[in-house]
C-alpha cells in the first residue's frame, strides 16, 4: 500500500492503527492495521518503504488524521540465538502521531 492510499484509508476510518516497526541497523518500516491485518508502507514502485526515525516518519504522516501510533521494537535475542522469532517478544509502546505545534 502506498502513502496515498494508506492516507485515503486513514480518512475514511478504515485504519485501526499505524505501527513504526523498529528493525536492527536503524530501520523503520511502517504498517497500517486494518481488521486484523498489516499492510506494508511500499514506495512507487511496491518496495517496502524504510524510514529513518520516529520524526521521519512524523513527517511522512504530516497530513494524516491523529490515530493510534506504536512504536514496536522487535526482539533480536531469538534470532540471535538461532530460535525463530515470535510477536510476543515484541515491545509495543503508543507514542504521538504529531508533535505539538
Amino acid at each position: 500500500m502506498n502513502l496515498h492510499e494508506m492516507n485515503a484509508y486513514a480518512i475514511a476510518g478504515k485504519v485501526d492503527e499505524l505501527n513504526l516497526i523498529s528493525l536492527e541497523g536503524g530501520i523503520y518500516l511502517l504498517e497500517a492495521r486494518m481488521h486484523g491485518a498489516a499492510y506494508p508502507l511500499s514506495d512507487t514502485h511496491g518496495q517496502v518503504f524504510p524510514l529513518r526515525s520516529v520524526e521521519h516518519a512524523r513527517e511522512v504522516l504530516e497530513a494524516f488524521p491523529e490515530l493510534p501510533f506504536n512504536l514496536i521494537h522487535t526482539s533480536v535475542h531469538d534470532e540471535m540465538c538461532g530460535l525463530s522469532a515470535n510477536g510476543e517478544d515484541s515491545l509495543k509502546v503508543p507514542i504521538t502521531l504529531h508533535t505539538g505545534g
